[in-house]
């Protein structure tokens, strides 16, 4: 059972969120909060695996909460809902740790499968939407050329894996793309974080964007 905690400032949208997550028998909403500092209470206590937490809610936003639970040992990941229109927020939920994006006009499929996915820890929620805006904010700053260095630390098979990461692909469609298993996709993408200094994959993504790696032949 994936026991979901959701934080939003609009009971509403809490509401709309629980009925549609409680129909579903392999998902468990434990708890809600209306602002940051209680999502991070609540986390605290209820323990969830996944985080639904939207970014702009009053007194701790969602972005300061995201940077508090990522900073734990043991945390849920840590789902941000947004929209194309709040790109810095996006961007500084980034940088705070999230693990994946889901956009609030997502269908009630997508919305599912995201939280699935990201707690199965595979494959970025909604890469396309991710792909997007990490591309959207790579393009308005330089790119970090000091941290691009340790690409150099890359075998070539690892830089392959790493550009199939940031279009969004899952270990078994790199696994199909370049003729390896799933499991050396795994092996590779462990080293890759190893080499890079991130935490995970998403994080992993995030540097190749940041970088200009994901534009690089």
């Amino acid at each position: 059972m994936i026991r979901v905690l959701l934080a939003d400032d609009d009971a509403l949208v809490r509401g709309g969120l629980r009925a549609l997550l409680g129909a579903e028998d392999d998902i468990d909403v434990v708890g809600e909060a209306a602002d940051g500092r209680q999502a991070v209470s609540r986390a605290r206590e209820l323990q969830p695996d996944v985080v639904l937490m939207d970014v702009r809610m009053p007194g701790v936003d969602g972005v300061g909460a995201t940077r508090e639970i990522v900073s734990w040992p043991r945390r849920p990941r840590v789902l941000v809902l947004t929209t194309f229109d709040l790109d810095e927020v996006v961007d500084d939920a980034l940088d705070a740790g999230a693990d994946g994006f889901l956009l609030k006009r997502a269908t009630p499929e997508q919305l599912v499968d995201g939280i699935r996915t990201v707690v199965a820890g595979d494959a970025l929620v909604a890469p396309a939407v991710t792909r997007r805006l990490l591309a959207l904010h790579a393009g308005r700053r330089p790119p970090d050329r000091d941290r691009l260095a340790l690409a150099a630390q890359l075998t070539e098979r690892e830089a392959e894996v790493l550009r199939a990461l940031a279009e969004g692909l899952s270990n078994a469609e790199i696994a199909r793309r370049i003729w390896i298993s799933p499991e050396t996709v795994k092996t590779h993408v462990k080293s890759i974080l190893a080499k890079l200094g991130v935490r995970d994959r998403t994080q992993a993504v995030v540097w190749a964007y940041r970088t200009g790696f994901a534009g690089t032949p």
